[in-house]
């Protein structure tokens, strides 16, 4: 995939809290101290165990120690100059970014520190052969319907409906048996706006293995696998957001269950180990079953799953008695798992993430070095073809060098005409921006009928 054959784009780097502007422009020694801060927080947001907003604070200190940089002046050059003594942590939680919790960012923060991040990946792409342009969006859609509802506080006064607020108002003075008195006192709960939806263009949903052997390094690289996976969704996360908000992403989490992942959670997410029962083999299943109910809702033609994987898959569903009871005939001693509610709700308090259980299915778990269980196979392909039944694609990016991983995935993507990407998790964030642009790009293409 090369950059010169992705459509052109004009890359414009615009300011998240636009309603924040500094009376001055930063010096190159505040942006740059701020850039640190960003990264600080990203790195830190982003490791396999949460540390708290003291330990923050220490590491934040430590990062912008240097001559010339002043943290607080960086951030806003209206704050104060000559309180040494300021947490920089304090100071963030003032402004909106952090916030006294185990995922200590807010979605400013999430935001800001994601802008850092697709700004340093594009930069890395070359301005001079990509780029892109910024997309404003118009309330919480970008089709206007004619239906309305009750206006709510913080919405674009845009899409207020006057004709009904005003009417609104004359039924509410007249059923009180007041007099109309102009101009008329209109109420809070007079206001109607018009409804708007998004009209989605191509929809997508990345599936990251949060299985145990994620939380591993690669060769020669700084960062685990998770750690890349969650860098590379974040950017692209921002990326639709500000720029293709008529797309549609969505993020799942799998390991031998799969739930639905809050963007905002993305940073945080952790991988599972022994310690969370069953929970840490890898079932591919789980991720295409439920990215096809998350797609099966959208009416977009263009429909596709990403799976990010380190690992071939050992756990399935099994969905009838029949089908346990013919395994159970060839294989005696197999293990079924079916999560406990109190592991559920443990799960849901410290990571902020409901698994998605079906409890008319067991799941069947099957661990072989380096080889996949006939049956998790079989259960496998059957869901990923249902996939592509209902016209979803299915793409695997493998971030591993076990070839065993890379040969059974690029034999599964043949069985339905998908894609394998072989990388390494430095890379990753740029195939994953390159190839979602790539495929933006035909989508377009065929729509406008461009050469």
């Amino acid at each position: 995939m090369q950059l010169r054959n992705i459509v052109n784009f004009v890359y414009c780097s615009a300011t998240e809290e636009k309603n924040e502007k500094p009376s001055q422009k930063p010096s190159d020694t505040d942006q740059k101290t701020l850039e640190k801060i960003l990264q600080t927080l990203a790195n830190q947001s982003m490791r396999e165990k949460n540390i708290s907003l003291e330990e923050l604070e220490s590491i934040l200190q430590n990062a912008i120690n240097e001559p010339g940089n002043d943290p607080v002046h960086a951030l806003s050059v209206d704050a104060p100059k000559n309180d040494d003594t300021k947490s920089i942590t304090k100071y963030l939680m003032e402004k909106g970014y952090l916030r006294d919790e185990k995922n200590w960012l807010t979605k400013k923060g999430f935001l800001a520190v994601g802008n850092q991040i697709l700004r340093n990946l594009m930069n890395d792409l070359k301005a001079d052969e990509f780029g892109l342009h910024e997309t404003k969006k118009t309330g919480s859609g970008t089709t206007v319907l004619d239906t309305s509802k009750k206006f709510e506080i913080g919405d674009d006064l845009k899409l207020l409906n006057v004709p009904n607020t005003i009417l609104n108002t004359i039924q509410r003075i007249s059923k009180n048996g007041s007099t109309l008195k102009f101009p008329l006192d209109i109420d809070l709960e007079d206001f109607e706006e018009f409804e708007t939806i998004n009209d989605v263009r191509a929809s997508v949903v990345y599936c990251i293995d949060l299985s145990s052997t994620m939380k591993s390094s690669l060769a020669n690289s700084a960062m685990s696998r998770i750690e890349a996976a969650k860098r590379a969704l974040w950017s692209l996360y921002i990326l639709n957001n500000k720029f293709f908000p008529n797309d549609s992403i969505s993020v799942i989490g799998f390991a031998s269950m799969a739930s639905v992942i809050d963007p905002h959670d993305i940073p945080f997410l952790k991988t599972y180990d022994a310690n969370d029962d069953f929970l840490h083999y890898t079932n591919y299943q789980a991720a295409f079953r439920l990215a096809k109910k998350i797609l099966h809702k959208n009416s977009t033609q263009n429909k596709r799953i990403v799976l990010i994987t380190d690992g071939q898959p050992s756990a399935c569903f099994v969905d009838t008695e029949y089908q346990k009871n013919k395994i159970l005939s060839e294989k005696p001693y197999s293990n079924f798992y079916v999560p406990n509610e109190s592991l559920l709700s443990k799960i849901k308090q410290e990571r902020n993430i409901k698994i998605h259980n079906d409890k008319n299915s067991l799941v069947y778990l099957c661990y072989k070095y380096k080889k996949v269980d006939p049956k998790v196979h079989e259960q496998t392909l059957a869901e990923a073809k249902k996939c592509r039944q209902e016209n979803i694609d299915i793409d695997t990016i493998v971030i591993s060098e076990e070839i065993e991983l890379l040969g059974y995935v690029q034999k599964m993507e043949k069985e339905f005409s998908g894609r394998t990407y072989h990388i390494n998790q430095n890379n990753m964030d740029k195939v994953l921006v390159i190839d979602y642009l790539s495929n933006t790009k035909k989508i377009l293409s065929s729509k406008n009928n461009w050469n």
